[in-house]
């Protein structure tokens, strides 16, 4: 996500706004969401990071305040795409680990269900880890199964932190982008 996805995304919207290359446009934008991201990574928390991602959008990004104090906020509390891709993967493994062949509904109700409890999950460390149970569950796996991949989970948890807050900061890009809401010194930069 964060190394095709999101440089995809801003590339061609940058490229059509401001007819500037790929690579130093993204390279912009990681530059200056860095320190929210550091703090990310340290503390697992989109929340804890909140005011630190707010100033470097508004700061470093030059997106208009109005845009990131209401993505950034909606983003921290429901999207959580790290989230969502780890409950996935982490589910099919442990399945795949256990030697059990999950049917394609099978699948589909894990990445349904992982969808749903990242939504719901709150924004604090190993959150993620406790949504687990009811996912494995809905497909008939032992939820005791956490178990494999607890010792590893925190290290998960500040990778998928970092790219919770590199979605939710390119969002309010994209929207700021896409409503010509950049201010005119910083669009030069990107």
């Amino acid at each position: 996500m964060i190394l095709i996805i999101y440089p995809a995304v801003l590339a061609f919207l940058i490229n059509r706004k401001t007819k500037m290359g790929y690579g130093k446009s993204w390279g912009y934008f990681m530059k200056g969401i860095r320190p929210a991201q550091l703090l990310a990574f340290s503390t697992s928390s989109t929340a804890a990071t909140l005011p630190v991602t707010m100033d470097c959008v508004r700061d470093n990004l030059g997106i208009d305040e109005e845009i990131g104090s209401f993505v950034l906020p909606v983003g921290a509390t429901i999207n959580m795409d790290g989230t969502a891709l780890y409950q996935t993967v982490a589910v099919i493994f442990m399945a795949q680990f256990h030697m059990i062949d999950l049917t394609l509904a099978q699948q589909a109700t894990i990445i349904f269900t992982a969808t749903l409890a990242s939504i719901g999950a709150a924004s604090v460390p190993s959150a993620g880890m406790i949504m687990l149970i009811p996912i494995l569950e809905s497909v008939g796996l032992n939820p005791a199964w956490i178990a494999i991949i607890f010792p590893v989970d925190r290290i998960i948890d500040m990778v998928r932190t970092v790219l919770n807050l590199t979605g939710d900061a390119s969002v309010s890009a994209i929207i700021a982008l896409s409503e010509d809401r950049l201010s005119v010194v910083n669009q030069d930069e990107l």
